[in-house]
C-alpha cells in the first residue's frame, strides 16, 4: 500500500564505510578548500568592506589570502561576472548538509562565520540588500535591460542561507533571510500582474521556494504574499492545460520553478500547486521518456518526447540531473510510489557520479551519451559554472534519501552503506545497513581492507569462484526496548530473477515486485538482521526514437563503451550475453562491476560503467542488428 512519507531529522543519519564513502569525503575535502576571503570576496566589493590593497581599514580578508588575483575564484564568480556569488549559496547548502551528516564542529564553525560576514555585508547596504552585485541589476531587469539571471543567483543565496537555518540551526541566517524578503517585497510591491509575469519570464530560478521556505519557517503575511507574486502563471497554466511547454526550453529553470510550486502546495495546502506538479512530471518525465541515463535534456534544452535520437549533444546537465532527483525525491514523500525513488536512483548512479570525475572531485557540466562523447572536466576554482554549485550539494546530500519514514514506520528507499539513530514511541532504535563487500559495487577504486582481508584468511567465508550476479545486504536492528513497527524495503526496478529476504534466517514469503516497497511488520528486537539478495543482470536499453540502437546496463549501472566512434554491433540485444562478456572482473581484493568486452564482433569494445570515465572518448548508445544486416527491435 502507498502512504505518503517524510524525511527523518537531520543529523540522525551518518554514511558507514562502503562504495561512497569516499565519494562524499573527496567532496567534503574540496568544500572546506574554497576559502571563506574567496566565498565572499564579491559580497565585501559590493558593500564596500574590502580593497585589494587594504587600506581603509575596511578589510577582513587575511594577509595569507593577498598573494594576488591568480588565488582568487575566477569563472562565473569572477569580480566582473553577472551571475558572481551563486557558489556562496550553494557552498552553505552543501556546508549545513556534511554538518548533519558527519558532525564536524569545523564545518559548522567556517559555515557560521561565513553567515556572520554576510550579515555584516547586509548591514554595509543598508540592512536589507544583499548580494555580490549591485542592486541596479535589479533595476535592469525591471526595465527589461539585459542582465544575467540575477533572480536566479540571488536564490541560491536564500536557498544556503535557508539550509543553514534548517540544517544546521543557525538563526542568524534566518534573520538575514527575512530583511531580504523585505527588500523584494517593497521592489515588487509597484508592479502589476502582467509586469510581473514579464519579469518571471527571464530566469527566477527557485525564487518561488524560496519564499514559500521562508513563509513555512515564519508564517508571515507578507512571504505569503511574495509567494503568489512569484507564481509563474503563464508557465503553470500552461501546464495544467496540457500544452507541452517544454521541449526546447531550459531545463533547470522550470525544474527550478516547479520545485517551488511543490514547496508552495506543501505551506499553503493550495491544491493548484500540486496540479502544477504532476502535471510537470507527467510532461517532462511521463511523456517524454528518457535516455538510460534517466535524463530528458540536452545541452541545457528539453528533448522532444520520445524523439530523442536526433538530439544526442553534448548531453544531460548536472544541474537539470540534480534538481530532477530532488523533485523525484519530493514526489516519494507525497505519494510513497516506489518509482519516483527508482528515478532518483537511476540519475544518482549515472548523473551524480558520472559527473564526478573520481580522483579530483570535479564536475562535468554536460554527460554526453551518443558517439565520441568526452567530459569536460572544470576546475577548482576556474570556472564555478552552475553545475560546481550543485555538484557540491548533490554530493552533500546522500543521506537525505537512503531513510525516510512513514505512519507506520521505516523505509529503506535507497540502498547505501549507512546507519540511520532515532526513536519511535519512545524507544531508541538504530537501523544499518550494510553492504557485502564481495557482492556489491566495489569501493570506486578506493583501497578495500575487507577485501584484502578476504584473500589472505582461509577462515573467512570462500569469495564466489565468478564475478557474483547479485547484491546482497544485511540489514540490522538495535532497539532500547522491543518496538513494533512497519520496516519497508524498496525492491528495485533493475531486479533480475526472484530476490531473498531473510529475517533472523529465516525466508520471508514474497512477493518481491520490482518498484515497489515490501512490508516487514513485527515487534522488532535488538539485534533482529534481514538478509537481502537482489539478483542482477545484463540488459539492453532502446534509444527513444530510434528502435534497434541500444545502451547497456548491469543492474542499475549505465555501460560505456570505449570507442569514439559508433559501431554497428551484431547480436541479439534480448540477450546481452550474445554481445558482451565479462572482462577483467576480478581486481586483487573486489569485483570489477560493470567490467564487459565485445564478443562475436568484428573489432573488440572494452565496457566500463559510465561514473568511472574520466578523460577517455567513449559511445554509450550502439546501433545492433541481427546478422542479416537488420536491425533488431
Amino acid at each position: 500500500m502507498q502512504t505518503a512519507m517524510r524525511d527523518v531529522l537531520p543529523g540522525s543519519v551518518r554514511l558507514l564505510p562502503g562504495p561512497l564513502q569516499g565519494r562524499f569525503e573527496l567532496n567534503k575535502q574540496y568544500v572546506m578548500s574554497l576559502t571563506s576571503e574567496n566565498l565572499l570576496r564579491n559580497f565585501y566589493l559590493e558593500a564596500g568592506l574590502w580593497s585589494y590593497s587594504g587600506s581603509g581599514g575596511t578589510t577582513t580578508v587575511s594577509t595569507t589570502d593577498m598573494t594576488g588575483p591568480e588565488h582568487w575564484h575566477w569563472g562565473w564568480e569572477a569580480p566582473t561576472s553577472e551571475l558572481r556569488g551563486h557558489m556562496t549559496g550553494h557552498w552553505l547548502s552543501a556546508a549545513a548538509r556534511i554538518y548533519a551528516l558527519t558532525g564536524d564542529p569545523l564545518v559548522k564553525a567556517k559555515a557560521d562565520q561565513i553567515v556572520t560576514e554576510l550579515a555584516r555585508c547586509q548591514e554595509a547596504n543598508g540592512g536589507e540588500w544583499l548580494a555580490a552585485f549591485p542592486e541596479s541589476y535589479m533595476h535592469r531587469l525591471a526595465q527589461g535591460r539585459w542582465v544575467w539571471a540575477p533572480h536566479y543567483t540571488i536564490h541560491k543565496l536564500l536557498m544556503g542561507l535557508h539550509d543553514m537555518y534548517a540544517i544546521a540551526g543557525n538563526e542568524q541566517a534566518l534573520a538575514i533571510m527575512d530583511r531580504i524578503a523585505s527588500w523584494f517585497y517593497r521592489w515588487t510591491s509597484g508592479f502589476t500582474r502582467e509586469q510581473m509575469d514579464d519579469l518571471l519570464d527571464v530566469e527566477t530560478g527557485g525564487m518561488l521556494e524560496a519564499w514559500a521556505d521562508l513563509y513555512g519557517i515564519t508564517g508571515d503575511e507578507k512571504h505569503r504574499e511574495l509567494l503568489y507574486r512569484y507564481d509563474r502563471r503563464r508557465f503553470f497554466d500552461a501546464l495544467l492545460a496540457g500544452k507541452d511547454v517544454l521541449t526546447n526550453k531550459h531545463a533547470n529553470t522550470q525544474v527550478a520553478e516547479i520545485l517551488g510550486a511543490a514547496r508552495a502546495w506543501e505551506v499553503t495546502g493550495d491544491e493548484r500547486f500540486r496540479h502544477v506538479v504532476e502535471a510537470f512530471w507527467k510532461s517532462a518525465v511521463t511523456d517524454r521518456g528518457y535516455v538510460c541515463t534517466g535524463a530528458g535534456d540536452d545541452a541545457e534544452l528539453w528533448m522532444p518526447p520520445g524523439a530523442m535520437a536526433e538530439r544526442l549533444g553534448p548531453g544531460q546537465e548536472h544541474c537539470v540531473n540534480y534538481n530532477m532527483m530532488r523533485l523525484a525525491h519530493v514526489l516519494l514523500r507525497w505519494t510513497g510510489n516506489a518509482s519516483y525513488a527508482d528515478y532518483w536512483e537511476r540519475r544518482f548512479v549515472n548523473g551524480v557520479l558520472a559527473h564526478q570525475h573520481g580522483e579530483t572531485g570535479m564536475v562535468s557540466y554536460f554527460l554526453g551519451v551518443g558517439p565520441g562523447s568526452r567530459k569536460i572536466w572544470g576546475s577548482p576554482t576556474r570556472h564555478f559554472w552552475c553545475c560546481h554549485g550543485t555538484l557540491v550539494q548533490a554530493n552533500a546530500s546522500y543521506a537525505t534519501q537512503i531513510f525516510m519514514q512513514d505512519e507506520q514506520g521505516f523505509v529503506i528507499s535507497q540502498w547505501i552503506p549507512a546507519e540511520l539513530e532515532t526513536a519511535w514511541k519512545g524507544a531508541g532504535v538504530r537501523i544499518q545497513i550494510e553492504q557485502d563487500g564481495q557482492h556489491g559495487v566495489y569501493p570506486l577504486n578506493r583501497w578495500n581492507l575487507d577485501g584484502m582481508t578476504a584473500i589472505t584468511k582461509v577462515d573467512r567465508p570462500p569469495i564466489p569462484v565468478k564475478r557474483p550476479n547479485r547484491y546482497i545486504f544485511q540489514v540490522t536492528q538495535y532497539v532500547d526496548e522491543p518496538c513494533e513497527f512497519v520496516l519497508k524495503l524498496r525492491i528495485p526496478w533493475w531486479l533480475a530473477g526472484e530476490a531473498v529476504i531473510e529475517l533472523n534466517g529465516q525466508a520471508l514469503p514474497g512477493p518481491f515486485q520490482p518498484s515497489t516497497f515490501y512490508e516487514i511488520r513485527r515487534v522488532w528486537r535488538q539485534g533482529d538482521r534481514i538478509r537481502v539478495e537482489f539478483p542482477k543482470t545484463l540488459t539492453a536499453e532502446t534509444l527513444p526514437g530510434q528502435p534497434g540502437t541500444y545502451a547497456f546496463l548491469d543492474g542499475p549501472i549505465v555501460l560505456a563503451g570505449l570507442v569514439d566512434e559508433e559501431r554497428r554491433l551484431v547480436g541479439d540485444p534480448r540477450r546481452p550475453a550474445s554481445l558482451l562478456m565479462p572482462d577483467r572482473e576480478r581486481h586483487h581484493s573486489w569485483w570489477n562491476t560493470g567490467y564487459y568486452r565485445t564478443v562475436g564482433q568484428e573489432r573488440g569494445i572494452r565496457f566500463i560503467p559510465l561514473y568511472e570515465i574520466k578523460d577517455e572518448a567513449y559511445t554509450v548508445y550502439f546501433p545492433v542488428d541481427n546478422g542479416s544486416g537488420k536491425g533488431t527491435s
